[in-house]
This record gives structure tokens, C-alpha cells and sequence, in this order.
């Protein structure tokens, strides 16, 4: 039997005291959100993203971790532990050959990004533009900001911590979580992860954002249809039928969003199209 001493059963506490302040759910939703590869909590099981995300962070590592990335950890600044491993390597009598066993777990100390100072890390020259609609986003209390993300997924929406985040500077992925965010006002709350109606009603109106903004149809239409025709096969309809059921829902989130108090935002300046403005790979909500 793994014994647990006294670090990590703190550890394991802590998880359970939040399970009570009802912050894991959206924790273990953070987590979830793929991540780059290169980055080492990209390789951690869920259990160490969800204690990273509780420690309000997307990057975390060691020590010698963050010396290996050019970065050093703050004087004074405090770590928390995730649980790694103990592996012993062990003789097998009937082949001779050694393998490893595990024989329990340990705790081991990671700094937060935002304790580090340094060099700066490949995903933060992912620099976001002054995105059209910005202020709705403000006005509502959000916070915008980059994150590490790959190739999957470029973004999500996170009620509790009334944030977006990004891993692309593209106008389109913004307008779908800003959606998301009018869409949930509108509905008094979402359902967590990927809903395909959500995600419907999300990439219509930031398709429609982007005709006001001056984008050229063919930057992103391609991609919104091919979107939407895959969330409404899992809602078992046609992709006509799925615009068509949530055209409603859709129509009441472009007003929230282009109006304030009744009364329309001024005329949207038009932009050029950002790059990796036809990604679709947005995330949902967290």
C-alpha cells in the first residue's frame, strides 16, 4: 500500500477543502485545456494541473526548471507541491534485466510564472492587439489575456474567473469567447466544456463580428462552416437546421454585445485580418 505522509496528505487536504468551496469543478475544466508540449505542465497528470490552476497559474516548474528556461523565481516568493512518482529500479530474477516500480509518492516545490522574472518564453510573444470590442469585455468586468496553448485549441471562457484567454492574436477566436460571455449573461450561466448548441450560437455571432469589423468572408467562413458542421452532427442536425435552431439565442447575443444601454457602439474602425484569423480550434467554456 503507497503510504502517504504528512506533505502530501496537505496536499491532498488542500484538494478537498476545495472541493467544498466549489472551486474543482472549473479547476479540473482548466485543466483539461491542452497545452503546448514543450511546456513541462503539459506532461503532468491531472491531479498536478488542477493543484496548478488552484495556485492561479498556467505555467509552473521547478527550480532548475525555470533556470533551464532562462528565468529565475523572485526572492521571497513561495512555491506549492504537486505530487510526483517514487520509482525504484529493481532486478528481474528471471530475466536479469532491471525495470521500475513504483513504491509510492513524493512532493516536490513549483514556482508560479508570475514569480519568475527573466527571459522571455516562446507563448508570450503571442501578443494580443487592441481587439474591436475590447470594451464590451471590459465593461463587463473581463479580463483578456495570453496564455500557452497549441494547436488545438486557441481560447476559453471563464465565468468564475470573468476572464478570456487566448493563445492567438486572431479578432475571430475573441469574438467567439466574447459570445460566449454575452451568452451567458443573456442565459444567467453556460454549461461547462464544449456544448455543441453553446458553441453554435458562439461561432455564428463571431462570424457576424467579423463582417462588422471589414474582415473579407473568405478569411473565416470556410472554417465557421466546417465549426458548426461538426458540433451539429453531434447534436444530430444538418448544419442549415443547427443555424436555424439557434438563430434566436444568436440574435440576442449580437445585441447585447453591439449595444449599450439601448443605444448602439459607435462604428467599429475596419482591420486588417490577424494572423491565424481562420482557427477555429476555439476552446469553450471553463
Amino acid at each position: 500500500m503507497v503510504k502517504i505522509n504528512d506533505k502530501i496528505k496537505k496536499v491532498l487536504d488542500g484538494i478537498l477543502e476545495r472541493f467544498k468551496s466549489g472551486d474543482i469543478p472549473e479547476a479540473v475544466a482548466c485543466a483539461m485545456f491542452p497545452m503546448a508540449d514543450d511546456i513541462p505542465s503539459g506532461k503532468w497528470s491531472v491531479l498536478n494541473r488542477i493543484l496548478m490552476f488552484l495556485a492561479g497559474t498556467a505555467d509552473a516548474r521547478g527550480y532548475k526548471q525555470w533556470r533551464k528556461a532562462n528565468r529565475h523565481v523572485k526572492k521571497g516568493s513561495k512555491g506549492f507541491h504537486i505530487l510526483v512518482p517514487r520509482m525504484i529500479k529493481t532486478g528481474d530474477e528471471k530475466t536479469g534485466e532491471e525495470q521500475e516500480t513504483l513504491v509510492g509518492f513524493m512532493v516536490r516545490p513549483v514556482f508560479r510564472y508570475e514569480d519568475t522574472d527573466g527571459e522571455p518564453l516562446a507563448y508570450e510573444q503571442v501578443e494580443l492587439p487592441e481587439l474591436p470590442l475590447l470594451e464590451r469585455a471590459r465593461e463587463w468586468g473581463l479580463k483578456v489575456r495570453a496564455i500557452p496553448g497549441n494547436y488545438r485549441c486557441y481560447g476559453y471562457y471563464s465565468p468564475k474567473r470573468k476572464e478570456i484567454a487566448l493563445a492567438t492574436p486572431a479578432e475571430k477566436t475573441f469574438f467567439h469567447e466574447l459570445s460566449h460571455a454575452a451568452h451567458d449573461k443573456i442565459q444567467k450561466g453556460l454549461k461547462k466544456g464544449q456544448d455543441p448548441i453553446q458553441e453554435i450560437v458562439a461561432e455564428l455571432a463571431a462570424q457576424a463580428l467579423c463582417h462588422l469589423v471589414g474582415k473579407q468572408s473568405d478569411d473565416t467562413v470556410g472554417n465557421s462552416y466546417r465549426y458548426i458542421e461538426g458540433y451539429a452532427e453531434k447534436a444530430k442536425l444538418t448544419p442549415h437546421g443547427a443555424c436555424l435552431k439557434v438563430m434566436t439565442q444568436t440574435e440576442r447575443v449580437l445585441k447585447l454585445i453591439l449595444n449599450k444601454g439601448g443605444k448602439p457602439l459607435a462604428p467599429i474602425a475596419q482591420v486588417p485580418a490577424a494572423a491565424g484569423a481562420g482557427l477555429t480550434a476555439v476552446g469553450g467554456v471553463v
